[in-house]
């Protein structure tokens, strides 16, 4: 998986006025465009979208401090149809526009071309189970979020505690398979994992395919496939935040799976009163790499 990042950043550079063909690399490089593009995002700490901005506009900043060309030759290079859209690009990295770039030489905002490394240290203790899951469903109350990497997500929190208790309740009697308890589920996420790009967040349990589900529930369907199952232990939502990294800078990369399309999945199993700390269970839907 190291390899194939840089393949891709090295694609980037070769391709940077153009339209990436992330699928095809992938296909060649024995993966998928979801993985890499998960990977890459975990990874590097921003989307594949956004890092190629950002080299787009730290090379054509080169170009517009040299002052050779006009800015519409230079905005046609680096692909833009018009000065006025290039330079809401670069304003957008920068903080400037080209020409007072090019009058004052600054300020720029350089993206070094990045370069992934494998460093295996160990220091996050990965307590790892696969599951062979046939399909099952995914039932409760879902609602539309913004993605937040670090610390408590509000949009979620209000989600939750806008629910009865009896509601919590009547939903955790419902559950009848693995994983069991109240779940957390993330579905439909971007898969650059873009900060603030939208996802759908359930609050509910998991049900066996023929278990009858009241109508006023929303649901989704989750087809038979692998998961990996990661424990969690300690403060909470660090512990558990900490090791959802640690399976893109560890895990995948020292182990022959990779992730799928699919929801992601926390189940907590113990946690505290007022939930400082809690012991976890983060299931990921994965495929043989």
């Amino acid at each position: 998986m190291i390899s194939a990042l840089n393949r891709l950043v090295d694609l980037v550079e070769e391709h940077l006025a153009d339209e990436l063909d992330v699928h095809g690399l992938a296909m060649r490089l024995g993966t998928t465009e979801y993985h890499l593009r998960r990977m890459f995002s975990s990874l590097a700490g921003m989307p594949l979208s956004e890092y190629v901005r950002r080299r787009r506009m730290t090379v054509a900043a080169a170009d517009v401090v040299r002052g050779e060309d006009d800015l519409l030759s230079i905005a046609v290079r680096h692909g833009y149809g018009s000065a006025e859209a290039f330079g809401r690009a670069f304003r957008a990295v920068h903080g400037s526009g080209p020409g007072d770039v090019r009058r004052d030489g600054g300020p720029l905002r350089t993206q070094a071309q990045l370069r992934f490394r494998l460093t295996v240290e160990g220091n996050t203790p990965m307590d790892t189970r696969l599951v062979d899951r046939s399909a099952f469903r995914l039932v409760g109350h879902a609602t539309r979020v913004p993605l937040i990497h670090h610390g408590v997500n509000p949009h979620i929190q209000r989600h939750i505690t806008a629910l009865p208790r009896k509601e919590h309740l009547r939903l955790k009697a419902l559950g009848d398979t693995e994983p069991g308890g109240l779940l957390q589920v993330c579905d439909d996420l971007d898969p650059d994992a873009a900060e603030g790009s939208e996802l759908t967040y359930l609050h509910g349990v998991a049900v066996r395919r023929d278990t009858p589900v009241p109508g006023d529930l929303d649901a989704i369907e989750v087809p038979p496939g692998m998961w990996a199952v990661f424990r969690t232990a300690g403060p909470h939502p660090q512990a558990l935040q900490t090791t959802w990294a640690a399976t893109a800078a560890e895990w995948f990369p020292s182990n022959p799976w990779r992730l799928r399309p699919g929801p992601s999945i926390v189940t907590i199993l113990e946690h505290a009163d007022d939930f400082s700390t809690a012991t976890c269970e983060l299931w990921l839907p994965v495929e043989p790499a």
